[in-house]
């Protein structure tokens, strides 16, 4: 799988782009005959599951957490255990990893699309039978320098040296922070924002905008 960088990062937002160096993106294929359809027919399934989850406490109802409610986020993820177990084995669109979600000025979470994931040993092919990657392309974190005890506070800041948004992205000058360096970090995930009416924003890859009116 040649998948060495980031790549085209036209449709990406500051958020994704500030993770250069820490991020893995399946290339497009070609389009094949039925890989639109079949990308349709997944997002549609995915918008009917999302009906019932407009309403943010149904979600939480039906076993979704929120991911570090606490920290402001542009999105937020409501993250389901079950449903990521599963999603190591078989795609169900009615069964996302995350649903996501904006805060509204009411201080609300305001349903905007749904996150999923893969094995992270799935290849390009297994990737491609759940969603096509000639429409869509999935993501996976990399290169994360976990920071010493001591440091944590360099995770963050104008020039943060470790995490997704830090400088460090080879295991040798992890070692010479004294982090802990991971070559993989999380697996492979995709998300899709069905209420777009341009097809070509629904599996946008810039979770800095809002993808819902």
């Amino acid at each position: 799988m040649d998948m060495s960088g980031m790549g085209d990062m036209s449709n990406m937002g500051p958020s994704m782009e500030a993770m250069a160096g820490h991020v893995l993106i399946t290339p497009l294929r070609p389009k094949r005959p039925g890989d639109e359809e079949k990308a349709k027919a997944v997002v549609a399934k995915a918008k009917a599951m999302m009906e019932r989850y407009k309403d943010y406490r149904k979600a939480l109802a039906d076993g979704y957490v929120i991911a570090n409610p606490k920290v402001k986020q542009p999105q937020y993820h409501f993250m389901n255990k079950a449903n990521t177990q599963e999603a190591e084995v078989y795609f169900d669109p009615a069964k996302p990893t995350a649903l996501l979600y904006r805060r509204t000025p009411m201080l609300e979470y305001k349903l905007e699309g749904a996150m999923y994931t893969a094995s992270p040993q799935a290849t390009e092919d297994e990737l491609n039978q759940r969603i096509p990657i000639s429409i869509a392309r999935w993501h996976r974190h990399v290169n994360f320098c976990e920071a010493p005890a001591d440091r944590v506070k360099e995770y963050i800041g104008t020039h943060p040296k470790f995490g997704m948004f830090g400088s460090i992205n080879t295991k040798e000058a992890c070692e010479a922070e004294r982090g802990t360096f991971q070559p993989y970090f999380f697996t492979w995930m995709l998300h899709v924002f069905p209420y777009e009416s341009d097809f070509k924003e629904v599996f946008s890859m810039n979770d800095d905008v809002a993808h819902v009116q």
